[in-house]
């Protein structure tokens, strides 16, 4: 199976122009082992540098690359935040041209990240299917204990190796499923946003994730029974979500309400008093649960009101964040992107909203699956009390700078009209 990523430059029936950096995928049993042939295919050349984890680099024994170097970190609290990259830095030659991640999502983040700082050309070949970020442009770290998407360096060629990510622990690949069905919620903050301040939104590239989402969930059944197409059709979904963040530039079709949620549970706030070693993708899927059952919520409340929207206050972010993290957390919500919407706008277009939340999977749908496949669906398995979920869904928003339904829940009120 292969993606030819450069099917997707050029000027878009959108208006703009969609750019590429990754000009090549390949999902297929074996192909690792062949990357020298890929990097050649490709014209990447120089000094090359292989980064691994321990797990990973056991976990693709029998076929690792010849590179110049091979960086091996040990994965014992391993993050994707400044002392991983500091880690990988101090182990980084002058010389390294091409660093290739071989492993999952942490060590893509950090080491696509060293690659922007050495201005170094970056490959992908990831280890399993448990995010959705191998082909993004940006890095997801927790810098200064705040979560921040940082400029990187998006790969040239990903080369994902059937052999290896089916043998990944099944926790993976969960994980992958997770992040992908949060672009449920995703896509439909989206088009919320645009429909209420016009919000740039490319059909184009919302079609090719939600076909992509689409095409996972309907993967499960295969994935359990271990057969490779269902596997591969998962890695497929997910590197097309990266790949439709290059398209756009960001990662609007990619991350909404439910990755804020994730993001929240990820800081620990001390306002909060929560934490959680649950994996991304299992934050992100049980975010995704809560977001849906909110979502439909409010689309069905017989009697409803609107107001202004109004920024949030300093002082509530203090009592939840702590005097160390309030100055990041106000930065990044400057220039309020709601700040615009007015509740004539949200009564002008509620029954268009509406609309868009009803094409949500139904959540009994939705948790029949998660169980099924085994997949984390309640706060309680990601090691959290039920009852923080309000609180989740009221202050998550202020983790991103960014429109979604969740952000606009202060200005809708159930209860009666106006």
């Amino acid at each position: 199976m292969t993606i030819d990523s450069l099917q997707y430059n050029g000027i878009c029936r959108c208006g703009k122009e969609h750019r590429m950096e990754t000009e090549f995928a390949m999902i297929e049993s074996g192909c690792l082992k062949n990357l020298s042939g890929y990097l050649s295919k490709y014209g990447i050349q120089g000094y090359t540098v292989a980064v691994y984890d321990e797990n990973t680099y056991a976990a693709t024994a029998d076929r690792h690359p010849s590179v110049d170097l091979d960086i091996i970190l040990d994965p014992t609290d391993l993050h994707a935040n400044e002392h991983g990259v500091s880690l990988l830095m101090e182990k980084l030659p002058s010389c390294a041209e091409v660093l290739i991640a071989i492993g999952s999502g942490t060590i893509h983040d950090i080491t696509r990240y060293c690659a922007y700082i050495k201005k170094a050309e970056f490959v992908s070949c990831p280890t399993a299917a448990s995010v959705d970020g191998f082909c993004s442009s940006v890095a997801a770290m927790t810098w200064n204990g705040c979560k921040k998407t940082l400029t990187a360096v998006a790969p040239k060629i990903v080369i994902a190796d059937t052999d290896v990510f089916m043998n990944a622990p099944i926790r993976l690949t969960r994980s992958g499923f997770g992040d992908m069905i949060g672009k449920y919620i995703a896509l439909t903050d989206w088009k919320i946003a645009n429909i209420l301040t016009n919000e740039f939104y490319c059909d184009r590239i919302a079609q090719i994730t939600f076909e992509a989402t689409q095409s996972v969930l309907e993967s499960v059944d295969g994935i359990i029974e271990g057969k490779p197409q269902a596997y591969e059709r998962l890695m497929y979904g997910l590197l097309l979500s990266g790949l439709a963040m290059q398209m756009i530039g960001n990662s609007r079709p990619a991350s909404g309400a439910e990755h804020h949620i994730s993001h929240l549970i990820e800081m620990a706030p001390v306002g909060l008093d929560i934490s959680s070693n649950a994996l991304h993708g299992e934050k992100v899927g049980v975010g995704t649960l809560l977001a849906i059952e909110e979502y439909k919520r409010l689309a069905t409340a017989s009697k409803i009101s609107f107001l202004d929207y109004t920024e949030f206050n300093r002082q509530t972010i203090v009592n939840v964040f702590g005097e160390t993290m309030t100055e990041e957390i106000l930065k990044e919500n400057e220039h309020d992107a709601a700040i615009s919407v007015t509740s004539s706008a949200l009564r002008a277009h509620w029954n268009e909203l509406c609309e868009e939340i009803e094409k949500l999977p139904e959540i009994e749908f939705l948790r029949n699956v998660y169980l099924k496949f085994g997949v984390k669906s309640q706060l309680s398995d990601i090691g959290l009390d039920d009852v923080i979920s309000t609180k989740l869904l009221d202050y998550s928003p202020m983790v991103r700078n960014r429109l979604t339904l969740m952000r606009l829940r202060g200005a809708i009120k159930i209860g009666e009209h106006n």
